[in-house]
């Protein structure tokens, strides 16, 4: 009965140790740097880095994005990776096919890490801010459109959105190409508590804003 008991733990210590080194495996093939952005985000005054890096191998080409922030004595330390927040180039459910979206575009600026993306009939920006240890989403901003012409005209509606989450403030203003004039305003309280980490972000989490 010993001798079957470590059998049990030797194959458990086994197989913990192989997913160990497929996941470490996997991290390692993103090798292909797509992006790189420098600027303060934990407001010391140092500079610190994002990485947007491809994996080359996989065939629905994901990425991982990567934040270093720097440390008192200058060297850069790895606060986040993720894998989950960039849509794959050709995701598993396109069969082959591109997703038909850029690589998302990332700026630093005021202690705000800003992600850019596109989106069916329009664009969406993701503002993230080092709270409490943590990237937090504090800020979307969402803009569409209803044409299916290819183009647009002066009967184009767009909607913009922009959300506060902070203060929970979600505003839809929806017009056309003349700024003059406001066809609907919509205001409303949404409380999303707490604030969404960048670590837990997924780039399907889009639908929710």
């Amino acid at each position: 009965m010993k001798n079957l008991y470590l059998y049990f733990v030797c194959i458990l210590i086994s197989v913990q140790m192989n997913l160990f080194a497929q996941n470490v495996k996997k991290k390692d093939n993103y090798t292909y740097e797509v992006r790189e952005e420098k600027g303060d985000l934990n407001n010391d005054g140092k500079m610190d880095k994002i990485l947007v890096k491809m994996d080359t191998i996989d065939e629905t080409r994901p990425l991982i994005l990567q934040i270093f922030l720097s440390q008192p004595n200058g060297k850069l330390t790895l606060a986040v990776s993720s894998t989950k927040i960039i849509e794959p180039q050709y995701p598993f459910e396109n069969h082959g096919k591109h997703s038909e979206f850029q690589i998302p575009n990332f700026f630093i600026e005021k202690g705000i890490l800003t992600m850019w993306s596109e989106i069916k009939g329009g664009n969406i920006t993701y503002d993230f801010k080092y709270r409490n240890g943590n990237f937090e989403l504090i800020k979307v901003k969402k803009l569409i459109h209803n044409t299916s012409k290819g183009y647009i005209d002066e009967y184009t509606v767009f909607t913009e959105t922009e959300f506060n989450l902070i203060t929970g403030l979600r505003t839809e203003t929806d017009d056309r190409l003349d700024p003059k004039k406001i066809l609907n305003k919509r205001k409303k309280i949404v409380l999303i508590r707490p604030l969404p980490k960048i670590q837990d972000f997924k780039f399907s989490d889009k639908k929710l804003y």
